[in-house]
Formats: structure tokens, C-alpha cells, sequence
């Protein structure tokens, strides 16, 4: 499957924005997705996941009741809105899918064999 991020940019502190990842070449359904981020100088990490089939959705403590994750799967699409940002949101954001990835993996990157191009996501103070 080849995922397509896009929707980054730079906000203020405190605005919103909504990712969104477009996948296409395999049966979207069947894939649990999840956002990871990277800020520059550090480790890749989790934000968000939402799982194939129940779509049960997790997230990083930092994001819980801030950022959302839902998926359309009759468009192929996750997307992630992001409310109140903040500067220590600013990092690049990438999309991750995987087939049959168990929880206990799911804030794992390398427990994901495809992932999107990044989208840069910049909060100003």
C-alpha cells in the first residue's frame, strides 16, 4: 500500500490543523494506522493509532483530548485533527500502516511496513 500525508504547515500556538493520508494500492479496511512524529534531533514516536475492524483509537499521553484520529475507509483516508497546538507539537509528521500488528506493538514504528512521505507541522509561539 502507498500512503500520501499532506495538510502540515505553520500555525500559531493554540490553532488547529487536520493531516490527512491517502492510501491507495491495497484493502484499506484491513490496516491498522497510526500517526507518528519526529521533531528534529529526536526519536520517531507515537501520537496516535486507530486499529483495523473495532477501530478502537489510542494516543500519547501529550495529545489525549487534543489531537483526534478517525479514519474513512469508503475514501481510503486517516487523518488526524489537531486542536490547540502547541510549540512542542512542531516536528514531522508521518503515517503508518500494518496488517495484523498486536497492541502490545502499537506504538512500535519498526512494528509498521509502510509509512508516508512526512508532512512538516510548525507551531509558532
Amino acid at each position: 500500500v502507498q500512503l500520501q500525508a499532506s495538510g502540515g504547515g505553520l500555525v500559531q500556538a493554540g490553532g488547529p490543523l487536520r493531516l490527512s493520508c491517502a492510501a491507495s494500492g491495497g484493502t484499506f479496511s484491513g490496516y491498522t494506522l497510526t500517526w507518528f512524529r519526529q521533531a528534529t534531533g529526536k526519536d520517531r514516536e507515537f501520537v496516535a493509532g486507530i486499529r483495523r475492524g473495532s477501530s478502537n483509537t489510542f494516543y500519547e499521553d501529550s495529545v489525549k483530548g487534543r489531537f483526534t484520529i478517525s479514519r474513512d475507509n469508503a475514501k481510503s483516508t486517516v487523518y488526524l485533527q489537531m486542536n490547540s497546538l502547541q510549540p512542542e507539537d512542531t516536528a514531522v509528521y508521518y503515517c503508518a500502516a500494518a496488517r495484523g500488528i498486536i497492541l502490545s506493538n502499537l506504538r512500535i514504528p519498526s512494528s509498521y511496513d509502510y509509512w508516508g512521505q512526512g508532512t512538516q507541522v510548525t507551531v509558532s509561539s
